[in-house]
């Protein structure tokens, strides 16, 4: 498969480098919004369950919004022209959040953003395989600049908030937004894609290895609820100032990086379902030492966890359902994964952590990611069945 690129890239960059660039603004975003979007909905004094609802939201689009604007795009063979319609749309939207801070506002316009924003990282991800070719296993050399530009936003991001406080994070954000959608006037071309007889969507995104494998996926994020949730305000009750929280997310993407710039060495080495098995096992123990610890070097430690429970998971995710699909849906696939995971399971493991650090406070609630964790575990070690490459 050759790397396809538009007139507009080939002249300015190849078509991988246009795509780490994607990576990178993306989660430039994200290492504002993940970490402190909360913090500031906090501060204009939303309480728990309110903040749970909005997150949950955000999360919970990705169940509809991806799988629907995938389909447009496999269907209309248009990946390239959605996207950029997306970006655009996405960052007008957030303009909404200047205007108001009352929470059924903030709803409406969490729900439209979230529409048009949360496809995007499915799009990037099928767009990286594509350009990678039948080299996939390099996916974490692009996927990983996206962690250097979380680890930059969210350390010098706390410290900017300590300063000058986290209502800025609204301008910010914006700026992100605009820099991506001019970027993404140099993504590639679509890749011509014929339909296969073999792996299909009833075959091969249904059958029960699929099904399987993202009842596992839905049940590690849910896992995570409670930490992309509630970990800055747990950090901040807990006296620490948002320089230590930003620290807190840098360490974790740093451990992250480690793990994505080998990612060839890794799935040349251990089978896609042991890279799943140990990353399970892992949140589990990470999940339990943060019910436990309240200080900051075992919090520190318990971040590099996250090179397992994020990142080697992700890149095993995303290899896994690519062999699920046909060439067909590829976009589709990434999708379904988004959907499940980061749409339903992070919007259950929003809302059922913002009561449970509600009602119980945050020990029951990180025991209740371990809990998912490890029946996630005990799924895929029982039923998991991932196709050869």
């Amino acid at each position: 498969m050759t790397k396809p690129t538009s007139p507009s890239s080939a002249a300015v960059l190849p078509a991988t480098s246009i795509v780490q660039i994607q990576y990178f603004l993306y989660f430039a975003v994200m290492g504002l919004t993940l970490p402190y979007f909360n913090l500031y909905l906090s501060h204009i004094q939303l309480d728990g369950i309110e903040i749970g609802i909005l997150s949950g939201i955000r999360s919970g689009l990705m169940m509809v919004a991806p799988l629907t604007w995938s389909l447009i795009a496999d269907r209309l063979k248009a990946r390239r022209m959605v996207y950029i319609l997306l970006n655009v749309g996405a960052t007008l939207v957030w303009t909404g959040y200047f205007l108001t801070t009352q929470f059924p506002w903030l709803v409406v316009i969490g729900l439209l953003h979230g529409f048009l924003f949360t496809p995007i990282i499915a799009f990037l991800e099928a767009f990286s395989l594509d350009t990678l070719g039948k080299d996939k296993n390099r996916y974490g050399l692009n996927r990983l600049w996206g962690s250097v530009a979380f680890i930059l936003v969210v350390v010098g991001c706390g410290r900017l908030f300590d300063r000058i406080g986290v209502t800025s994070i609204l301008v910010l954000v914006l700026a992100g937004c605009g820099l991506q959608l001019a970027f993404s006037f140099w993504m590639p071309k679509d890749t011509p894609s014929k339909p296969s007889p073999d792996l299909g969507l009833p075959e091969g995104l249904r059958s029960r290895g699929a099904v399987v494998f993202l009842l596992c996926v839905f049940l590690m994020i849910a896992s995570h609820g409670g930490y992309y949730g509630f970990i800055s305000i747990h950090l901040e009750a807990l006296g620490f100032d948002k320089t230590f929280t930003g620290i807190c997310w840098a360490v974790a993407s740093i451990c992250e990086i480690g793990v994505m710039a080998n990612s060839r060495r890794i799935f040349s080495r251990f089978r896609l379902k042991t890279v799943l098995m140990v990353s399970l096992c892992i949140a589990a123990l990470r999940w339990i030492a943060l019910s436990v610890f309240t200080t900051a070097v075992p919090i520190l430690i318990s971040q590099a966890l996250h090179a397992f429970t994020y990142a080697a998971f992700h890149m095993a995710g995303i290899l896994t359902i690519d062999r699920f699909a046909s060439d067909r849906f590829k976009t589709f696939a990434q999708a379904l994964n988004n959907s499940i995971g980061y749409g339903m399971g992070l919007t259950a493991g929003f809302l059922v952590s913002g009561w449970f650090y509600e009602r119980f406070g945050y020990v029951r609630m990180f025991q209740l990611g371990a809990l998912l964790a490890m029946c996630g575990a005990v799924v895929l070690l029982k039923w998991g069945r991932i196709p050869e490459e």
